[in-house]
């Protein structure tokens, strides 16, 4: 057994022991003051077999500090530990910079409790459980694992060979290989499958093969219904927006703020300064306040980082807000707004109001350059507004979800310099915008448009050129992109409940023999019965990816339950948004540049 110590200057072994003839051991050790604390167990003639167990959480985290005084390290601690540090793991160890480290530590105690060895309390709670498969996927995979826990065990060999990844090295031990399908959730499911259900070490298990290795959790909270879009703090918290008040279709009142683990945090749900139907919007600004556009309020609401509004009880009305949807901070903390409607009291085919450096009086209002029902808003790295024209006529926004009622839809994309004023080439068409909806930029400036109808991911290079038509293998409803620290494509599907991943620009970060717009996800999507009918897509600076489960039937339309976290699979993001995605580094003391 060895203790290990994993911070941002990398990973250092503590302390060695030997377990006794019952399998106990006993190492002392002091509380981290910085990373995290792990053991691993291996033993010497089973080299396949190596274990792990998160011990110990330090400070610089989004969450308290943690240490335990006993600990079990079993298959099912290793899948844990190992999904939920998959972005800061190799084949040195555990490191990487703070605060994702820390809560991804955290984040494994609710697949497994290391105490007792046991599936966690989150996993095995009434939000998971036996409401999705994520639970009997964690027993597969222990059970997976188990296969290489005895010396010359028959079918280790072949755990570890179909657990190789395509021109990648066949694993050496179980660690490695559930690193490998965290990293490549779509190797060998039936085969692995097939050897898992060979073993009966944990249940519950899978009854039969899935699509893909991942796991699923769903978090909940009071007044957390049918959220429209996610946001993270610099700490990890994720703030959502509300639609819909539970069992209704009146405006919710709320904002949700869940911490990295899924807890209710900072007042959660936090009421007040004009919330009424938060939009498809949320951003966090230069000092950790967040902004949300109330759009049954026709208001901008503002809350502290800490949870207090700072806006007036009816919101700020400056610029004439009318439905307002997306909202997006420059790098010069200007607070852009997707005014769908236009100017209250003279609706038309909507504006973007831009509040300079978070100063409502001074609010300028923007239209031209083909702004029609502004939906969406994102920065890119010259601090240029790229703004969605989600266009339509004859139907209400919350009908054309279901089947259009008859209206008419295109799109376009306004591109908005930072003098604020329409560019030259504005706006940007495609034969593939029908319905744009929430768009992403990549680190190198590139836009990622998901048109909602015409079932396609658009991708525009700077110069607002088309660079790329993605068509999505099956008919999805793509709503929301979100790019990762690899400039990979992540796409939240409302039609089709499930999650798509595309390689990007960075064709380097993908596997040998694809190419950017390749499908790196199951035709059908990453799915799990956690995920609903999605709007938002967000990743955290622990490689999580966050789904906004805003509807659960489509006919009659009923409100989404909770946020969706998929754990592991996405290459970190600094957060907030910087604003393009930005992987935070271990080569400073600061891991994230400053906005």
């Amino acid at each position: 057994m060895t203790l290990f110590a994993g911070t941002r200057e990398g990973t250092e072994a503590l302390a060695r022991a030997t377990t006794d003839a019952t399998g106990s051991f006993k190492i002392s050790y002091a509380q981290p003051t910085d990373g995290v604390l792990y053991v691993e167990a291996v033993l010497p003639d089973t080299p396949g077999l190596r274990l792990r167990s998160v011990v110990g959480i330090g400070a610089r985290g989004g969450v308290p500090q943690r240490t335990l005084n006993a600990v079990t390290v079993n298959e099912l601690t290793t899948v844990a530990a190992t999904y939920a540090l998959a972005q800061f793991s190799d084949q040195r160890g555990i490191a990487g910079p703070s605060p994702g480290l820390q809560n991804a530590a955290a984040t494994s105690f609710n697949l497994a409790d290391p105490a007792t060895g046991k599936p966690g309390g989150v996993v095995t709670n009434k939000d998971n459980g036996t409401n999705n498969e994520t639970l009997a996927t964690l027993g597969t995979l222990a059970n997976l694992l188990s296969l290489c826990a005895t010396p010359n065990a028959p079918h280790c060999g072949d755990v570890l060979r179909l657990a190789t990844p395509p021109g990648g090295t066949t694993p050496i031990d179980t660690v490695q290989a559930a690193l490998n399908l965290v990293h490549n959730p779509t190797l060998s499911p039936a085969e692995l499958y097939a050897l898992a259900h060979t073993a009966n070490v944990f249940s519950p298990a899978l009854t039969a093969a899935p699509t893909s290795w991942i796991l699923a959790l769903r978090y909940t909270d009071t007044g957390l219904y049918a959220p429209g879009r996610i946001a993270f703090d610099a700490k990890g918290n994720a703030w959502a927006s509300n639609n819909w008040q539970a069992g209704t279709r009146d405006s919710s009142p709320y904002v949700t703020v869940l911490d990295p683990v899924g807890h209710p945090t900072l007042g959660s749900p936090i009421s007040g300064g004009g919330m009424k139907g938060g939009a498809w919007g949320i951003a966090i600004d230069h000092d950790g306040a967040a902004w949300v556009p109330s759009y049954g309020g026709d208001a901008i609401s503002k809350y502290s980082a800490t949870g207090t509004p700072l806006s007036p009880d009816t919101g700020w009305k400056n610029g004439g807000p009318d439905h307002p949807q997306g909202v997006a901070v420059d790098q010069k903390g200007n607070v852009w707004i997707a005014n769908y409607y236009g100017i209250k009291g003279a609706p038309g085919q909507g504006s973007v109001i831009v509040y300079p450096h978070g100063d409502p009086s001074k609010a300028i209002t923007i239209s031209g350059g083909g702004l029609d029902h502004p939906f969406a808003v994102q920065i890119d790295g010259q601090g240029r507004a790229w703004v969605t024209n989600a266009r339509l006529s004859g139907a209400k926004l919350y009908e054309t979800r279901v089947a259009g009622a008859n209206a008419e839809f295109g799109g376009s994309v306004t591109v908005i310099g930072p003098d604020f004023k329409p560019t030259a080439f504005s706006p940007v068409k495609s034969s593939s915008f029908s319905w744009p909806l929430g768009l992403a930029i990549d680190s190198r400036n590139n836009v990622w448009v998901p048109d909602f109808f015409s079932n396609t991911v658009t991708e525009i290079r700077p110069d607002g050129t088309i660079a790329g038509e993605h068509k999505l293998p099956i008919a999805v409803g793509p709503w929301s992109v979100a790019v990762d620290g690899s400039d990979r494509v992540w796409v939240a599907g409302f039609g089709a409940p499930s999650v798509w991943l595309l390689c990007g620009e960075n064709t380097s970060a993908c596997p040998n023999g694809t190419s950017t717009g390749t499908f790196l996800s199951p035709s059908q999507g990453f799915r799990n019965a956690a995920i609903q009918h999605l709007t938002a897509v967000q990743l955290d600076q622990s490689g999580n990816v966050w789904l906004a489960n805003n509807w659960s039937e489509i006919l009659p339309p009923t409100g989404g339950v909770g946020l969706v976290e998929l754990i592991g699979l996405a290459t970190p993001v600094c957060t907030p948004l910087t604003p393009l995605p930005v992987q935070p580094s271990s080569a400073t003391a600061t891991a994230c540049p400053k906005q």
